[in-house]
């Protein structure tokens, strides 16, 4: 019979199957255990191959770059010369010590060590290490040699590269034309700025291994990727003797007259070459609402008075005033309405549209040559001359001297000027405008009219440039100015007897050389005031523009003192400054003598009437 329990063979029976289970459980664990394992293989696998084969190249680069630094090296900026060889501006070659000072653990004991071979004190040298930016200059005036002692001694922190240091051999001198560098050692005015891309030349690239402190990794010198290339130097036209001369005469008047500025240009008649260029400034002036001038903050040798930033010949326009007329004169004789023998009646005063014009000097009704108004700058008697012609004729004339139009010098901040057109023409510019009011003009263009009058009626474009210097010491020279026939002859020897007698019996008696015919003209303009239908009180600006010899023109010349206080007549306080300097250049480049002893005429006229 059967009992309730479960006999012996069934009970083994239950013990054997269970251990089946278990084990087949555990099996099952190891198998999944195993398929992990070998997943996380494959992936790792993976994981390598991807690293080591796949992006092989972009995880080397990276490992690169971690130790490589890639530096641009300076090209050595190329010189600036005068017309005769004398260097103007000029770049050394140096050592430009840097240091990145996130990698400077200890700032006193590296300033201690590098102090000496810097030539700077510790303490100045401690706050520059000290400075958490990872990029300082530390100096940029250390020899190539000293250089490399300094990279040879593999400091932490400190990186040494080729540079270069900017001098002007010749102090103040030319300043305002030549310009300067900003800190980058990029041109920032002048010829410097006009021409950077030729004088700086095209940068090179290195490459340099160095540690995560810092330090150059032994043995890894640095590899040259792209070679510096040298800049192209530049021979100017400048004489740098008459530049000097003119500077300091110019700077005389300034000073004795208290001028605000000064504006002294030299050229030469055939070539348009620009031989002097003075933009002077008196900084002990009160310059008033027409702002301060910025200058360079040298000292030229006379008190007060630098150099100006901006080149004031170029970049500065003003009512020329009387000098203007021989737009007028000129384009009369052209027009063949009047002679220099024509003669008219002058009045007193005008009344045209709604202003009032008269005379410098109050008179009576006047009769004079076409010659005689020239040489008195009589206002009245000049619109006498532009009417004879009309508004379309004198505008012409503008436009055929180049007032208005770029000179072609492409000088930084050139202006063309501002001069009225036909749409903007009103009654009262048919005085205005032949006296030299309502168009404001940079100097140079008044200069290239008077210039193109000495050259025979032929315009011929300022130039600045005569040359390039190459890095290998050959020197090309720059094409000739181009040129434009102005006036006729008939009509250009009419305009210089003219002139001559501005100088002989006219308001310009203070310009005549002893020895030399002087051709020229006075003017003594009224000032704008900016943003105002109104005129500056007692501010003038005063000049003259003329040339020598009259018989055989060799040079021309402007000079404009800008609201000189002592007294405001151009043929009192710029004629004697163009004497100076012409006299000065006419003796320098050996001119001949005219051979005709040139004196004041009797009677001559009072240097007071030429007020515009």
């Amino acid at each position: 019979m059967t009992t309730g329990y479960p006999s012996a063979h069934s009970r083994s029976g239950s013990r054997s199957s269970g251990r089946g289970e278990g084990e087949k459980r555990s099996l099952r664990r190891i198998a999944k255990i195993q398929v992990l394992f070998l997943a996380l293989f494959l992936a790792l696998a993976v994981r390598v191959v991807t690293l080591d084969v796949l992006n092989h190249s972009f995880w080397a680069k990276a490992s690169v770059q971690q130790v490589r630094s890639t530096l641009t090296t300076k090209a050595l900026r190329a010189g600036i010369y005068d017309r005769n060889g004398l260097t103007l501006a000029v770049s050394r070659p140096t050592a430009l010590v840097l240091a990145d000072n996130f990698q400077i653990k200890h700032p006193l004991k590296e300033a201690r060590a590098l102090s000496p071979l810097v030539h700077m004190s510790v303490a100045k040298l401690r706050a520059m290490l000290s400075t958490r930016n990872g990029y300082v200059p530390i100096t940029n005036s250390l020899s190539l040699d000293e250089g490399r002692h300094v990279a040879a001694l593999n400091f932490p922190g400190i990186v040494v590269q080729n540079s270069s240091m900017r001098s002007y051999p010749q102090g103040a001198v030319a300043q305002s034309l030549i310009g300067g560098l900003n800190s980058q050692g990029l041109g920032n005015a002048g010829i410097e700025l006009g021409n950077n891309k030729i004088l700086a030349g095209q940068n090179g690239v290195s490459r340099l291994f160095l540690t995560p402190s810092g330090v150059a990794i032994p043995g890894e010198a640095s590899t040259v990727i792209k070679k510096a290339v040298a800049g192209t130097g530049l021979e100017l036209t400048i004489d740098s003797s008459l530049q000097y001369i003119t500077e300091q005469d110019l700077a005389q008047a300034i000073n004795s007259t208290r001028a605000v500025s000064g504006i002294a240009v030299v050229m030469d008649v055939k070539t348009g070459d620009i031989l002097a260029d003075a933009s002077l400034v008196n900084t002990r002036a009160n310059p008033g609402v027409l702002g301060k001038i910025p200058t360079w903050q040298k000292n030229i040798g006379v008190g007060g008075v630098q150099a100006s930033i901006n080149n004031l010949a170029f970049t500065s326009a003003y009512e020329p005033g009387s000098v203007f007329k021989v737009v007028t004169f000129s384009a009369a004789l052209a027009q063949g309405t009047i002679n220099a023998q024509t003669r008219f009646t002058v009045p007193g005063q005008v009344v045209v549209g709604t202003r009032k014009f008269h005379d410098a000097e109050a008179h009576g009704t006047l009769h004079l040559s076409a010659t005689q108004i020239l040489a008195q700058s009589s206002n009245i008697g000049t619109y006498l001359v532009g009417k004879t012609i009309g508004e379309n004729a004198i505008l012409a004339a503008v436009q055929r001297f180049g007032f208005g139009v770029p000179t072609g010098l492409n000088f930084p901040g050139e202006t063309r000027g501002l001069v009225v057109d036909a749409a903007r023409y009103y009654a009262a510019d048919n005085v205005a405008l032949p006296i030299g009011q309502v168009d404001a003009v940079p100097p140079i263009q008044v200069l290239d009219a008077y210039n193109a009058i000495a050259n025979g009626g032929v315009f011929v474009a300022p130039r600045l440039v005569r040359g390039y210097v190459y890095p290998n010491g050959t020197v090309k020279a720059t094409p000739k100015s181009s040129t434009r026939q102005v006036l006729s002859p008939s009509v250009d020897k009419s305009m210089i007897q003219m002139l001559e007698q501005v100088v002989l019996s006219g308001t310009g008696a203070n310009a005549i050389i002893p020895g030399y015919l002087v051709a020229g003209k006075t003017g003594t303009a009224t000032i704008p005031t900016p943003g105002k239908d109104t005129l500056l009180a007692h501010a003038y600006n005063a000049s003259f523009v003329g040339f020598a010899p009259a018989n055989h023109p060799v040079l021309s010349m402007i000079v404009i003192l800008q609201r000189p206080q002592t007294t405001i007549f151009g043929g009192a306080v710029a004629a004697p400054v163009f004497k100076a300097v012409m006299g000065y250049a006419l003796r320098h480049y050996g001119i001949p003598s005219s051979g005709i002893s040139q004196k004041p005429l009797t009677g001559k006229t009072n240097i007071s009437s030429d007020v515009t």
